[in-house]
């Protein structure tokens, strides 16, 4: 390993410092990513991959500390692979995620928005309502280990808490690793994967055990024990999704609310929803008041998921259609709008909007404004083909497009091709710290038709 001292201009999309070692003749050469660095510091830094064009460092010593940095809460960071940048003041993470945001819009769609929407932010810690948790059999560290891998690595960090998890639910990562220890299958046991929701009596939490061979009656009995004493549900899942099942108590009482909006949404652990519901709630209220809808138009919500937008956007529309890749998914964004009172207003579709066409999208019949809240890999075929609309079918062309992303660089992508070639302008964009102290950027932007 070789060691350096490298001035940190930025950060990049893993939180890791950016620097560069000098040229002969003084200028910027090779990049460094160097962990645990900030923007504004001189560090001594130690390579432990290098490449011919960059290395990955690690920060030794600090030669000048950023007056950005601050204490990290969790006794972990640096070794759990969960979180990068709690070594970083919160505020200076959304200013730097706002950063990342503007970068991508420029340098991938050569575009700039006209206005910037005032940040999305709220708790910083204890806001992870879903998490995946890894299990492994440990000997050497006394057995089981339930937590989050160690950065790039298969193994689990030996955790005791964990700050951005609820409180009730990282007072249980002890008593779960006690609990799978005793059981029959401790060693079949990959990885528990939690889901918080609410009711009226407050969280209802649900714990979903992924289990590669059969339980036990006595393992069974354990189980519920704990749920009781816990006040949890316990949900199995021997392969793939489809096994997924609620084992105990019998009634399923997860779900959480939308209240602004009187919408309740049912939900299963393993399902999609967002992992900040704080922050959710505000998310989908900004997202419903830049789309300006009318109570005569009609609206599309494409990657609609359970429903999460397409359900508070029917109490605002004459109709929405909410299009979906899953036929579960569809089949659970009909059953939520029956629930919710809803379903006469609302049109559910299974459909590959990956492979979205002209054609396709015509026969939809026209949209006075669209949501977009795609995966990370975007939604490119369908800005195309909204671009690709001929003058004789203006009418198909939404005068409002509010598109909710968790990938700047495919936002940045769908960006320019609605602006350079589909008669939009970016009106509004600006970040959603979704998942604080982490460098995972998501955003919204509001795009309007150039009559």
């Amino acid at each position: 390993m070789s060691t350096h001292i490298i001035s940190i201009k930025a950060l990049d999309a893993e939180g890791r410092g950016i620097g560069h070692l000098p040229n002969d003749d003084g200028t910027p050469g090779k990049v460094v990513f160097v962990e645990g660095a900030l923007p504004g510091e001189t560090v001594q830094c130690e390579s432990w991959k290098r490449k011919s064009k960059w290395e990955l460092a690690r920060t030794v010593s600090f030669l000048r500390e950023s007056s950005l940095r601050v204490k990290p809460e969790c006794p972990y960071f640096g070794i759990c692979g969960g979180c990068s940048m709690q070594h970083l003041d919160p505020a200076a993470q959304v200013a730097i995620k706002q950063r990342v945001l503007e970068d991508n819009l420029w340098h991938i769609g050569r575009i700039r928005a006209e206005n910037v929407l005032r940040p999305i932010h709220g708790p910083y810690w204890r806001y992870r309502y879903r998490a995946r948790l890894s299990v492994n059999y440990v000997p050497k560290k006394g057995g089981i280990l339930v937590g989050f891998r160690e950065k790039q690595s298969r193994y689990v960090v030996d955790m005791k808490q964990c700050p951005v998890l609820p409180e009730h639910v990282s007072d249980m990562l002890v008593p779960l690793r006690e609990l799978i220890g005793s059981l029959s299958v401790f060693q079949q046991v990959p990885q528990i994967e939690v889901a918080v929701g609410n009711d009226e009596n407050g969280p209802v939490t649900a714990l979903l055990l992924r289990i590669m061979a059969p339980l036990t009656s006595e393992d069974e009995g354990k189980l519920k024990k704990f749920a009781d004493e816990r006040h949890v549900q316990w949900w199995l899942q021997s392969k793939g999704p489809d096994t997924i099942s609620l084992f105990y108590p019998a009634v399923n009482t997860l779900k959480y609310v939308l209240p602004e909006f009187a919408v309740e949404m049912p939900f299963k652990p393993g399902d999609f929803t967002q992992v900040n519901p704080h922050i959710n709630q505000v998310l989908v209220s900004r997202a419903i008041r830049m789309l300006g809808i009318e109570r005569h138009e009609r609206v599309a919500d494409l990657f609609c998921g359970l429903g999460n937008f397409s359900l508070p956007i029917a109490r605002q529309a004459r109709e929405v259609v909410g299009i979906e890749g899953s036929k579960t998914l569809t089949q659970r964004a009909k059953e939520g709008a029956l629930l919710n009172g809803v379903h006469e207003k609302t049109r559910f579709e299974t459909r590959n909007l990956f492979e979205m066409t002209v054609g396709d999208w015509v026969a939809l019949g026209p949209f006075d404004r669209v949501l977009i809240d795609p995966p990370r890999d975007g939604a490119a075929a369908v800005c195309q083909t909204i671009a690709d609309l001929g003058d004789d079918q203006d009418a198909f062309r939404p005068k409002r497009i509010v598109y909710v992303s968790c990938n700047p660089s495919t936002l940045a992508r769908d960006a320019g091709i609605l602006v350079t070639q589909g008669r939009y302008r970016l009106a509004f964009a600006g970040v959603v710290n979704m998942f604080p102290h982490t460098s995972h950027v998501e955003s919204m932007a509001v795009f309007e038709r150039i009559s």
